[in-house]
């Protein structure tokens, strides 16, 4: 019981999703994906240090 509700709501978002005209942009949805590509991604990655870095140099305990 109280399932009523929700389903109608389901099926009207359902409905506005599949007859609503959609003006996507495409360019920006590829950017979103993809990345930016004007910015250097070497740049991220030397801004954060890994967090082992600072324990690659003791010995492993499995040897």
């Amino acid at each position: 019981m109280g399932r009523g509700r929700a389903k109608a709501k389901q099926t009207k978002v359902a409905r506005d999703l599949k007859y609503r005209t959609h003006e996507t942009d495409f360019g920006a949805l590829a950017k979103e994906l993809h990345g930016d590509e004007s910015k250097p991604s070497e740049a991220v990655d030397a801004a954060e240090p890994d967090a082992y870095d600072e324990w690659a140099d003791y010995p492993s305990r499995r040897d």
